[in-house]
């Protein structure tokens, strides 16, 4: 973790995109803690934002992607025995939240991998669930750039801003205070966007 560490208070594209990949795997790396301070740093003048969101998004793609080939091919037993084991609880994971995501994917579809990839708990073990059920990897990549995509977007928009209102010194806590109200608000707008799907669905197979 000192590692990990000494790297978010050394951001640069490298390691942005490196960390993201961590935190699109199952190494409990906050995605708010290296995507927001980038963007500040960026609203200073130091990176580009456009660059900043460009790798974080390229980093959760070979993350998202290494979970899914690895659920893929190793399957559902292999993936709860590193669930349950120490090593799986030292990454915060376990059997309940591969179920939890797993059931996640099953009731929403393909949707699942671009809406998941917003919703706190759910968004770095979606593409575990996806290489379970053999998703076209094609499709897969591509809802999983949207929904990253969007996901740092919301992120870097937020480090941008808290440039213009917070010192440095500051900054950790803001974004985690902003960050609570950006995870409910997104929960809400993930769920009326799944109930609009959901009706939309409906009422086509009716007329």
């Amino acid at each position: 973790m000192n590692f990990i560490s000494s790297l978010l208070n050394n951001l640069n594209y490298p390691t942005i995109f490196f960390l993201m990949m961590l935190e699109s795997t199952v190494i409990p790396v906050p995605s708010e803690l290296v995507v927001s301070p980038a963007a500040y740093h960026a609203a200073g003048g130091n990176l580009n934002m456009w660059l900043v969101i460009l790798f974080a998004t390229l980093g959760a793609d070979l993350g998202a992607t290494i979970n899914y080939v690895v659920a893929y091919y190793v399957g559902r037993p292999v993936i709860y025995r590193f669930a349950n084991s120490r090593l799986g609880h030292l990454c915060l994971l376990n059997q309940e939240k591969v179920e939890k995501s797993e059931r996640y994917f099953d009731s929403h579809g393909k949707l699942a991998t671009i809406t998941g990839r917003l919703i706190p708990g759910i968004r770095h073990l979606i593409s575990i669930p996806a290489g379970l059920a053999r998703m076209h990897y094609w499709h897969f990549l591509l809802y999983t750039t949207l929904g990253a995509g969007c996901w740092n977007i919301i992120l870097a928009g937020l480090g941008w801003y808290l440039h213009t209102i917070v010192p440095e010194e500051q900054l950790h806590d803001k974004i985690l205070e902003y960050g609570d109200y950006i995870k409910w608000i997104i929960i809400a707008l993930v769920l009326l966007a799944i109930i609009y799907f959901v009706v939309k669905k409906r009422l086509s197979k009716r007329s």
